[in-house]
């Protein structure tokens, strides 16, 4: 039967206009992305399908062009289309975290951090560059390393802080394992780069461990 013959009520996109995207489960949000389904298949089906077959939303979102691209009803066209839409949502993350005022939310930040950080398959350490009112100068991407570590040099953080008239920093880390409890090796790092960049008047404000669905603030366990 297809979808046009359902129940209004029943109907992915009347629905979401109805209820709220909140109220439509992950194959019905898929659904109204694909927009038409498969032969013998409505969209509905068709999400279904892929949501078992990849192991659920996050998986599917995370899986790579080749992946993908083999599925049947995907190819190539509806797999730029969901990282257009992906990308869409880490940028409008990263606006309500750098929109121009203070840094007054910790919730957003930690969703833009998430959404940036939690898929990688290695490891990379970032800074958050703040002004003298806590205002997002930038976000960068300073070291990339492999699934267990990376090298992280005081230096060059100095000089991205002074490049940009810093005056305070968050450092962000993924733990491409998932678990997001620092190590003492982080907690060695993050006392380096607290000394360094206090040479120059730049404070550590936090150090966040990004994990698969949670996050640990240096700063809420007392070790800043």
């Amino acid at each position: 039967m297809a979808i046009t013959d359902w129940p209004a009520a029943e109907r992915p996109r009347e629905k979401l206009l109805a209820q709220g995207p909140t109220s439509l489960s992950d194959a019905e949000l898929l659904a109204i992305f694909f927009r038409t389904g498969t032969r013998g298949k409505t969209a509905v089906d068709l999400a279904r399908d892929l949501l078992n077959r990849f192991g659920g939303l996050r998986n599917l979102l995370a899986a790579d062009r080749a992946a993908l691209c083999e599925t049947s009803g995907l190819g190539e066209a509806k797999y730029i289309q969901l990282v257009a839409a992906l990308e869409m949502g880490r940028r409008h993350l990263e606006a309500r975290v750098a929109r121009g005022g203070a840094l007054e939310s910790p919730d957003d930040t930690l969703r833009f951090l998430q959404a940036s950080l939690r898929d990688r398959a290695y490891e990379v350490f970032c800074c958050l560059f703040l002004d003298n009112r806590h205002r997002v100068l930038a976000f960068e991407e300073l070291f990339r390393g492999t699934l267990s570590g990376t090298a992280v040099y005081p230096r060059e953080i100095v000089k991205r802080a002074l490049a940009l008239n810093a005056a305070a920093v968050i450092l962000v880390h993924n733990h491409p394992s998932g678990v997001a409890e620092p190590s003492r090796a982080d907690e060695v790092l993050t006392e380096r780069l607290k000394e360094a960049l206090a040479l120059v008047d730049v404070r550590v404000l936090d150090h966040i461990v990004v994990g698969d669905g949670e996050t640990v603030s240096f700063s809420e366990r007392g070790l800043i």
